[in-house]
């Protein structure tokens, strides 16, 4: 399952709920998803 995330840019994506605040992440730039952590 996901939960709404709103990234620098102001831009919210749907990442996975382990996720937590602070985590740095990777965005697929051409449909704004998820990809893995980084």
């Amino acid at each position: 399952s996901t939960k709404p995330a709103t990234i620098d840019t102001g831009a919210v994506i749907q990442v996975p709920m382990y996720l937590n605040e602070g985590e740095v992440i990777k965005v697929d730039t051409r449909d704004g998803k998820f990809v893995s952590r980084v």
